[in-house]
């Protein structure tokens, strides 16, 4: 009987050395995972939040980066446009007419984020306030919808090229009267009113990611006195 046993000790103990082995060696890949996924996320929270900590201004900067430019307040209107086309012969008007147009136009009102720098942002501590200076904004070209334009023509006869004329210059003069009318203070007041709501609700979440609940926001443009 101890014969037998001394015999097979030699075959069973490989075999539990061959599994432990192999666990082991089962585990390393696993383990090897692990440490990665433990500094991919390390090295996450480093880049994005650790930065941000305690730093509003950084963190209100990052909130406009990932824009260009945000746009404000758009504004629709009508113009009217009126021109007189005269045609004659050898020196003589002999057709003259007239059109009226009432076209709608669009303007949109953007501010450019890219020249949101650091000096634009200013943080008081002992009234957790940020404030926030904007450049002007930027009035996009009248988009004018011709095709719901309204036309009164007049004229004993009216020549194609004398209608391509009239239509081609009350489209001109409408662009200019609606650009002026863009730029007009109680409209421009109300886009600026516009930007700086846009402005506190983009940096009210970045403020609160950093820790600053109870922080306020005041904006004003360039060369407007700060608010009291």
């Amino acid at each position: 009987m101890e014969d037998d046993l001394k015999t097979r000790e030699p075959t069973v103990q490989p075999e539990v050395h061959r599994e432990q082995s192999l666990a082991r060696v089962q585990a390393v890949p696993w383990l090897i995972v692990i440490l990665l996924i433990a500094a991919t996320a390390w090295l996450g929270w480093k880049a994005f939040f650790e930065q941000e900590e305690g730093d509003p201004v950084g963190s209100a900067m990052l909130a406009f980066q990932k824009q260009n430019s945000l746009t404000v307040f758009s504004s629709r209107f009508e113009v009217v446009a009126e021109s007189v086309d005269t045609r004659g012969i050898a020196g003589f008007d002999l057709l003259k007419s007239r059109q009226a147009a009432i076209i709608p136009a669009t303007v949109e009102y953007r501010l450019d984020l890219a020249s949101m720098d650091r000096d634009r942002f200013a943080w008081d501590e002992a009234s957790d306030t940020l404030q926030v200076t904007l450049p002007p904004l930027r009035i996009s070209r009248p988009n004018l919808d011709e095709a719901k334009a309204r036309v009164f023509t007049e004229g004993t006869y009216v020549t194609r090229d004398a209608s391509a004329d009239l239509s081609r210059n009350n489209s001109k003069i409408a662009e200019e009267r609606a650009s002026a009318f863009a730029k007009n203070p109680e409209v421009l007041g109300l886009a600026r009113v516009a930007a700086k709501e846009a402005v506190r609700q983009n940096l009210a979440i970045p403020l609160q990611v950093a820790g600053f609940d109870d922080a306020k926001v005041e904006v004003m443009f360039e060369g407007q006195a700060a608010p009291n």
